[in-house]
């Protein structure tokens, strides 16, 4: 596959409005394609390589009005006028946390945004002493988006070590002993998916924080639902530990999961691997219900228990004044939780998977 050849982009903004503008000379065969976060760009023109065909995609930091936005052609250069959809700074221009080589700082357009066309022109250090510490803070932010982008790898690189690591105890142990290892599942790995669970909740934090562009709600309800049952369902049920229920519900957490983190891992790094991406968005459709059946398996089955040994049952009277019966919470969550989870997170992965691997034919206008 031949590497795109890339134009020098200069970028400038104001509080309403971002500027680009594109070096190439004598521009044809011009395809714009502008969406709300993303700019994909390809001309024929001469650049700093010669006469070839350029192109480049930005992908925004924030959102801007393709309607209200523009662009014209003239003969030294292609210039963009991106209409912000909501005034104020940008920290900067793109939304990925590595800055692009080619895109550079137009300070021509910087010099000049709040001046007359009429006055003349003066030492930029004298008239816009502010400005320098504005682009440093504007390229300090990549720095500090990089060392975002290096906790993030990191983090999905330990979570997938920790699951194929589940992966291979089981597959080794069933290799050996057959059927009659799931009965030792949770004593031979609990404690490691305990400790990774227990990591999962970072990912709860990270929208929260800016990290990623995922929805903490979403993150909350599976991690929250698996720590229930690993913690509260199986952790504090000696008899549901031996059950061949927990190797299963194990293998498909443990089997979806080392798909999802090379997948961010490469989405990181910006490598696209077409297979990898299909495999994220397309492997939940039979593990996601396997995963909710043997969740409600293990609830459906510790009901008994629970209603025999009253864990985690407060009884009247105490000091609170307060009374809760555990199983009955249990059947609750089978019917309030469990089953509308699992349409939530269907619904969320269904959408997700058509906006990734569907096509758009949403038309694009300028003025």
């Amino acid at each position: 596959m031949t590497e795109e050849i890339t134009p020098f982009v200069y970028w400038a903004q104001t509080q309403n409005q971002v500027t680009l503008k594109v070096d190439l000379t004598d521009a044809e065969v011009l395809c714009v394609n502008l969406e709300q976060k993303k700019l994909r760009f390809e001309a024929r023109g001469e650049g700093a390589r010669g006469v070839h065909t350029y192109g480049f995609t930005l992908e925004f930091h924030s959102n801007v009005d393709p309607d209200e936005s523009e662009y014209k052609v003239i003969d030294r250069q292609v210039d963009f006028r991106l209409k912000k959809k909501c005034s104020g700074w940008w920290p900067r221009l793109t939304g990925p946390p590595l800055k692009p080589p080619w895109l550079k700082i137009d300070f021509d357009k910087w010099k000049c945004e709040d001046m007359d066309d009429e006055e003349e022109k003066r030492d930029i250090c004298q008239d816009y002493p502010n400005l320098y510490d504005k682009l440093h803070k504007e390229e300090f932010g990549y720095r500090k988006e990089d060392l975002k982008k290096v906790y993030l790898i990191l983090y999905n690189l330990c979570q997938f070590v920790g699951f194929i690591y589940v992966l291979a105890v089981m597959g080794i142990r069933y290799s050996r002993d057959g059927p009659d290892s799931m009965k030792d599942t949770y004593a031979a790995i609990g404690n490691p998916m305990k400790f990774i669970l227990l990591l999962q909740f970072l990912e709860v934090m990270h929208p929260l924080f800016g990290y990623t562009k995922g929805s903490a709600l979403i993150a909350l309800l599976q991690v929250g639902g698996r720590a229930f049952i690993l913690f509260f369902m199986v952790d504090a049920e000696p008899r549901m530990q031996t059950k061949p229920v927990v190797f299963y519900i194990f293998l498909v957490w443990s089997t979806v999961e080392i798909v999802r983190y090379p997948y961010y891992v490469t989405q990181l790094l910006n490598v696209e691997i077409p297979f990898l991406t299909w495999l994220r968005y397309t492997i939940w459709m039979p593990l996601y219900p396997l995963g909710f059946l043997c969740e409600g398996i293990i609830v459906l089955r510790n009901i008994p228990y629970f209603e025999e040994t009253l864990k985690f049952t407060v009884s009247l009277p105490n000091s609170w004044n307060f009374a809760f019966h555990f199983p009955s919470f249990m059947k609750l969550y089978l019917l309030i939780l469990c089953i509308p989870g699992m349409y939530t997170m269907m619904s969320h992965m269904n959408h997700t998977r058509y906006k990734k691997l569907g096509k758009s034919n949403i038309k694009r206008k300028y003025t």
